[in-house]
């Protein structure tokens, strides 16, 4: 059974240490996803990255295990469970949902072009489209963990997957269309569609 979701103390600062570290890794993946576009994914090793980051291969491989996470890797995860954790205890699932995926919105909208480049590459690249397959199953995993802990369910009750199991199926069929509109669309009114195709599911918990 998957251990409950502890609820988050106050988020410190992060440290200049730290601080660091998040700018070198935005840094590595920002050069990458510009070498992407300029010579193509197949042709682009992770040494002409490491090099376009000025760092070393071997840091670079410290950040991101291997050339796809560096495409993949991203916080919307951790922020869906920080921001879930939050919400008042007598919201409606459906309503935390509302208001979780808008925050996720704010953030996504707000570094567009960045978040475009990841998600057209995953759509042409093979071994990206497979592992962002494998992104959707950890992300069902944690909206599992979301419901039981909205619900008081157990994280292994069936309904309670196949609600999970809806939603994931949802949120990124939707942000797949937001990326093939270019992001034209608004990603807000898809996922509030996506949340509304749903919400006769999450009702039902």
């Amino acid at each position: 059974m998957t251990a409950p979701i502890a609820a988050p103390g106050p988020a410190p600062r992060p440290g200049l240490r730290q601080r660091k570290k998040i700018k070198l890794r935005r840094t590595i993946q920002t050069e990458a996803l510009r070498l992407f576009a300029a010579q193509g994914y197949e042709q682009t090793t992770v040494e002409q990255i490491a090099e376009a980051a000025e760092t070393s291969t071997t840091t670079f491989y410290r950040y991101f295990p291997t050339k796809e996470d560096v495409v993949l890797d991203d916080d919307y995860d951790a922020m869906i469970e920080a921001f879930a954790l939050r919400r008042p205890r007598d919201e409606s699932v459906a309503g935390t949902f509302r208001a979780v995926l808008a925050e996720i919105t704010a953030v996504t909208e707000a570094d567009s072009e960045w978040n475009l480049s990841r998600m057209r590459l995953m759509a042409s690249v093979p071994a990206l489209d497979a592992r962002y397959a494998g992104e959707e199953r950890k992300t069902a995993d944690l909206t599992r963990r979301i419901l039981a802990e909205r619900t008081g369910r157990s994280p292994d009750d069936f309904q309670l997957a196949l609600a999970a199991a809806a939603v994931v199926a949802v949120l990124f069929t939707a942000t797949r269309r937001w990326a093939a509109e270019g992001g034209t669309v608004p990603m807000g009114t898809l996922l509030d569609q996506a949340v509304a195709t749903v919400e006769p599911v999450l009702a039902n918990l």
